[in-house]
């Protein structure tokens, strides 16, 4: 003779506690990857109407609102930054470089970089370009 039990086991499941942490997981993921920052180095760029439409560029150099070069995103000196180049141009006949500068920097740190990709040019008879970043200027 079989033994009843008094609390019998259900086997069912109860997807609405499931679906409250899918939403909340979604939540979560949208609300965090607005605050990653693709650009990490702070600038504020000068404005510009033109347009200049470019490969995406494999050399990206920065200068911030304390006249600091970046190199990648690295923070670098200005001897660094000629070494750097040179390690990243190496064996390329043209590149383009994309110079990141905030529009309070004075206009010398610029002209440091170009400087430095005019000498490289010079020295190994490439063709290197430097392209200023801007920010679309805003209409009123």
């Amino acid at each position: 003779m079989p033994i009843n039990t008094r609390n019998k086991r259900k086997a069912d499941f109860n997807m609405a506690s499931m679906s409250d942490l899918v939403f909340l997981l979604l939540i979560f993921f949208m609300l965090t990857s607005t605050l990653v920052a693709p650009n990490a180095i702070k600038l504020l760029l000068p404005q510009s109407n033109s347009r200049t439409i470019e490969k995406p560029p494999k050399i990206i150099i920065s200068i911030n609102g304390e006249f600091e070069y970046f190199l990648q995103g690295v923070q670098v000196d200005e001897s660094a930054l000629k070494k750097g180049l040179l390690e990243k141009l190496e064996g390329r006949e043209s590149a383009s470089i994309r110079l990141e500068s905030d529009k309070n920097v004075p206009v010398q740190y610029v002209v440091n970089v170009i400087d430095i990709v005019n000498e490289v040019n010079n020295k190994y008879g490439t063709t290197h370009k430097v392209i200023m970043a801007t920010s679309p200027k805003r209409t009123r």
